[in-house]
């Protein structure tokens, strides 16, 4: 039989066999050109009472949908459980609680932030304090709708006296004990924080690398931008009537979270006075120590946020001591001189994340 002949165990290809193995290079070159192409993934959304935005280094078959729906649900949980607009959230279920000594068990996300706010509160020496409440809530700052103005110092005291996070024990784990039934939680200032630190895990556990997770201003940045370059982060003018988008001084951040609170915004006169919405827990009175602004930088955003609000109740001097001894912690604390300038204080490792805005 001749060579050429070819039997049915060795049939010849067709221009159908060779269209098919066509298609399948041209399929397989696309799924890895989308996979190996980077871009950014922009996602925003509302939680908190404010807006969220995620942007992530991913490739384009990256299910935005899906990844949305993942961050909506985390934070969704996180919010459900410590908004104190909430009448059914846990943390409006414990402060409603007027029995003291009796274990009122909580979820894994309100007794993380509840055991990392009394540390919080002992390292500042009351500085912060998640008791506060119905302190902010008496000058005129809080949910109730009083208006804003000077209390008597006779209501001041009978607030103090139900105010400071030793009234509430977190050595149960999984659960807090009221040690006064008066005794109430906001967790406002460290919650935003964690909940930015929840969501960069989950973007993490979803294999992504480089990433920025922003909460109502509070931030965690990941690896690298698209063009390689770390993440820049802007930090507003901190003055009265500034536009938001005011850039005071910008950093440059990796793999680090930050956070900055600020007096500026809220506030009233009254006799010619200021009176900022930053309550001394220790005084029951707003601050007066002339900062108006404080940025810190640390491992993770609950820690951030929580201590830019406490530097503001501390000043610039136990501040920066407190700060300065503190591991893989910086800040910079913003001062209004006598004369009205801007005057900065930094940390001792603060300055290697610091560029010139612009």
């Amino acid at each position: 039989m001749s060579a050429l002949m070819r039997g049915p165990e060795n049939p010849s290809p067709d221009k159908h066999g060779t269209w098919r193995q066509g298609l399948v290079v041209v399929l397989v070159m696309v799924l890895f050109i989308g996979c190996s192409r980077q871009r950014e993934i922009r996602i925003s959304g509302r939680t908190m009472g404010t807006t969220y935005h995620v942007t992530v280094i991913g490739g384009y078959l990256v299910s935005v949908a899906k990844l949305k729906k993942a961050i909506d649900a985390r934070l969704e949980a996180i919010n459900a459980s410590m908004s104190t607009y909430r009448p059914e959230s846990e943390i409006s279920r414990f402060n409603a609680l007027k029995q003291a000594g009796t274990a009122f068990p909580v979820g894994e996300d309100f007794y993380r932030v509840a055991a990392f706010s009394r540390q919080l509160f002992e390292i500042t020496a009351g500085a912060w304090d998640g008791t506060i409440d119905p302190l902010v809530d008496l000058w005129g700052f809080g949910r109730s709708g009083r208006p804003a103005k000077i209390p008597a110092t006779r209501e001041i005291r009978v607030r103090l006296d139900h105010v400071g996070f030793d009234l509430i024990d977190t050595s149960q784990e999984g659960a807090l004990i009221k040690r006064d039934p008066k005794v109430t939680l906001d967790l406002a200032s460290v919650a935003k924080g964690y909940g930015v630190d929840a969501v960069a895990a989950l973007i993490r556990e979803q294999g992504f690398t480089d990433f920025l997770v922003e909460v109502g201003g509070e931030v965690y940045a990941a690896g690298v931008r698209l063009d390689g370059r770390r993440w820049r982060i802007g930090i507003n003018r901190p003055e009265a009537g500034a536009p938001v988008n005011q850039v005071y001084k910008v950093v440059t951040l990796q793999d680090r979270a930050f956070a900055t609170s600020g007096d500026y915004r809220i506030f009233f006169e009254q006799d010619g006075e200021r009176f900022s919405h930053v309550i001394d827990p220790r005084t029951g009175r707003p601050v007066s120590n002339g900062v108006v602004s404080v940025s810190v930088t640390a491992a993770t955003c609950a820690r951030a946020d929580g201590l830019a609000t406490a530097l503001m109740v501390m000043g610039v001097e136990d501040g920066l001591k407190l700060i300065d001894s503190l591991d893989d912690t910086e800040c910079l604390i913003v001062v209004r001189d006598p004369e009205g300038n801007l005057v900065d204080h930094f940390s001792k490792g603060f300055r290697q994340y610091a560029e010139a805005a612009g």
